[in-house]
């Protein structure tokens, strides 16, 4: 499932839009996905009940062009660690990453939209794959991508919902042994 596709050209429009993006975002802040109402949102975007309608059918279409946003930010973080030369780094630079949004990043990933989101990774991840230069190693590249990136997502969601926070440091350690160097064996 791809972000909104219809979206708007009008300056007030896009202004509307990004309001009741925004508006979403900070209420996924400080509370549940599903203590937020539409009403909620309307009230904090500054815009009227009936426009927030004009740009999406329900609440969870907003969810997952809010969603759609973040992940692709997320995979241009999360892609590289395949390729990078310190994955080590690159691992603990995404869970820095995540551990900044930690509210935002758990109303995503344990939340009651957990599994359209995470099928939202998966579908970007695949996209991205087809953009990649083929390796010829024994693992597709796709599979590779979208493998990896799946274990990334469900190992993000278990370290979310530990408390206390199990530190950023280990949880690298973990992504990268578990995941990203097996990923890349020849």
């Amino acid at each position: 499932m791809a972000p909104m596709d219809n979206l708007p050209t009008d300056a007030r429009q896009l202004r509307s839009r990004r309001q009741l993006l925004d508006a979403m975002l900070h209420l996924l802040e400080t509370r549940p996905y599903d203590q937020v109402t539409i009403r909620e949102v309307a009230r904090e975007a500054e815009v009227g009940y009936a426009t927030f309608f004009r740009h999406y059918p329900s609440k969870d279409a907003l969810l997952h062009d809010l969603a759609a946003g973040q992940i692709a930010d997320l995979l241009q973080r999360a892609l590289p660690i395949l390729f990078a030369d310190d994955a080590r780094q690159s691992c603990l630079t995404l869970f820095a990453y995540v551990g900044e949004r930690r509210a935002l990043w758990s109303a995503f990933l344990t939340g009651g939209a957990a599994t359209m989101l995470k099928q939202e990774f998966t579908d970007q991840a695949r996209q991205l794959a087809q953009q990649r230069p083929h390796d010829a190693g024994w693992l597709p590249d796709e599979l590779r991508i979208v493998f990896a990136v799946s274990a990334t997502v469900e190992i993000l969601a278990w370290w979310l919902q530990q408390e206390p926070d199990y530190p950023r440091d280990r949880m690298a350690e973990i992504l990268d042994r578990l995941v990203v160097t097996p990923s890349m064996q020849p």
